[in-house]
């Protein structure tokens, strides 16, 4: 399997202490097996940081490893995808709120912090946020590697 990860800057290592916390599915390397869909990223992360140029890296899975780890994977939008969200953008630790080497599922929309806010304030119920939380440009499944064990199943191509 090939997957892509868009940035605005080359790497030649993952380096997973510089990932964010608070992401969609926890602070880890996340990947797109859309090519668009990457380079879509890449310049919104150029655009957001006022520096670089996009990027697509193109990564191999090694698959006899990937089936070996704990992986957990969202089909597509529904309620327990919505709360796996909330409980990884709301975690207050710097560890992952979830034991999961890899999470695959659909990408959540950019207004993600405004919607979660909506719904722990009872101002939605959590079909709503459900489908508020619906990535405007239909299903695009995002591919989560959160533990050094899941990144040692890359291969920079």
């Amino acid at each position: 399997m090939i997957l892509y990860h868009g940035t605005n800057t080359e790497f030649d290592k993952i380096d997973l202490q510089k990932s964010k916390p608070n992401k969609d599915f926890g602070r880890g390397f996340y990947l797109s097996d859309n090519y668009a869909q990457a380079f879509s990223m890449a310049e919104t992360k150029m655009e957001q940081l006022e520096t670089g140029s996009p990027i697509v890296m193109a990564f191999e899975v090694d698959d006899r490893l990937f089936n070996l780890l704990h992986i957990l994977r969202f089909e597509t939008y529904d309620e327990e995808w919505a709360k796996f969200i909330l409980l990884n953008r709301n975690n207050p630790q710097k560890t992952n709120a979830h034991a999961y080497d890899v999470v695959i599922g659909p990408i959540a929309n950019d207004t993600v912090g405004a919607q979660l806010w909506r719904y722990e304030n009872n101002s939605i119920d959590l079909p709503t946020l459900v489908k508020n939380l619906q990535y405007m440009k239909g299903l695009t499944i995002q591919y989560f590697f959160g533990t050094e064990k899941a990144i040692q199943t890359l291969r920079r191509l």
